[in-house]
């Protein structure tokens, strides 16, 4: 079940609780569902209840008190637990989790996440004269392209130039969404960090923070994000080659511990489709750009930031210890590390940097 599948089910939940009278609210359009924060258990999290409590006349514990029933029971949920002022924490059955893992091994890091939901659309990015534009909006169409679309980058010389560009542009086919990418720039020319630590340096912080081209980002330490990143890729690429050692391989199926992983896996496609989706509503033939749409390669590198966190977290329960046989636990739990590892992948190729085996 994916993120934008459980809104959909949170949703029912609310219109299922207003048509027996429970609740007297309008059902909103969306419900935002994420992996719980602090405090929070299960697999998921929606705040919907807070949403609702003001326009219900009820307080926040109560709304989420009436939902949770018609929660519980729905297709894929196997429990569902009010923690906070009203946080409605959702568990979701372990078979769902194995069909999504062997759907991420399937598809590999060439296709999960990529759709076809922009097929025909083009997108122009003007971008300016400056290291990291150009990086970012590298990104941004790497991005977009994975959901379909056809994207043009554009250099900037000149306002004359860009106006006229942009209204040759328009009469040809108004159809093209033009966004401007103009994040901070980097205070410094960032090559001699090498290719990959000089794009992470650019695109890891919010486009309206300046990037700092340091060589904190060449220390193979945890401090570091991107080392933190590549080196659990080469952590999970290792462990499925000492399972086969131990003469076992991956098997999707209950991997127990409960991980923060498998809400971060599935929220993967949602952050590339969400990425196209601002680019699709930024800002045409105007000359500031939306905030949220030059942020998606940032985003996409905290995300993961967090999946690198989650599986490192992980594996040490991966393999036997000791003595220990095989179980299917452990098969389970290496199908999930090599599903990260897949996501890892994926998304350091489309930031453009390198995923080895070995680091």
């Amino acid at each position: 079940m994916t993120p934008v599948e459980l809104s959909r089910t949170v949703l029912g939940a609310v219109r299922r609780a207003v048509d027996a009278g429970e609740l007297r609210v309008d059902v909103p359009e969306r419900a935002v569902v994420a992996p719980p924060g602090a405090g929070g258990v299960g697999d998921y999290a929606t705040n919907i209840a807070l949403q609702l409590a003001r326009p219900a006349g009820q307080p926040p514990l109560r709304v989420a008190e009436l939902l949770r029933p018609h929660l519980v029971h729905a297709d894929g949920i196997t429990g569902v637990e009010i923690t906070g002022p009203g946080f409605l924490n959702i568990r979701l059955d372990q078979g769902v989790a194995a069909a999504l893992v062997r759907r991420i091994l399937d598809e590999g890091p060439a296709r999960y996440g990529h759709s076809d939901a922009l097929a025909g659309q083009v997108y122009v990015l003007r971008v300016p004269y400056e290291v990291r534009a150009e990086v970012v909006a590298d990104v941004l169409a790497r991005m977009v392209a994975s959901q379909g679309a056809r994207v043009e980058i554009r250099q900037q010389k000149q306002q004359e130039q860009q106006k006229q560009r942009e209204q040759q542009t328009l009469q040809k086919d108004d159809t093209h969404e033009i966004l401007d990418v103009r994040p901070v720039p980097a205070p410094q020319d960032p090559t001699p960090l090498g290719p990959d630590a000089a794009r992470w340096a650019l695109l890891h912080p919010a486009p309206s923070d300046r990037p700092r081209i340091t060589a904190d980002h060449l220390v193979q330490r945890e401090g570091n994000p991107l080392f933190r990143v590549r080196y659990a890729h080469a952590r999970t690429r290792a462990v499925v080659r000492n399972a086969a050692d131990l003469g076992f391989t991956p098997e999707p199926g209950a991997a127990e511990p409960r991980t923060p992983l498998l809400p971060l896996l599935t929220d993967y496609p949602r952050i590339l489709a969400t990425a196209a989706a601002t680019t699709a509503t930024g800002t045409t033939a105007t000359p500031h750009p939306r905030p949220t749409a030059t942020a998606a390669p940032a985003r996409l590198a905290r995300h993961l930031v967090a999946v690198a966190d989650a599986v490192l977290d992980l594996l040490p329960v991966t393999l036997p210890r000791g003595d220990e046989k095989p179980t299917a636990a452990h098969r389970a739990r290496l199908a999930l590390a090599e599903a990260a590892g897949t996501v890892l992948a994926g998304g350091l190729s489309l930031l453009g940097i390198d995923a080895p085996d070995h680091l």
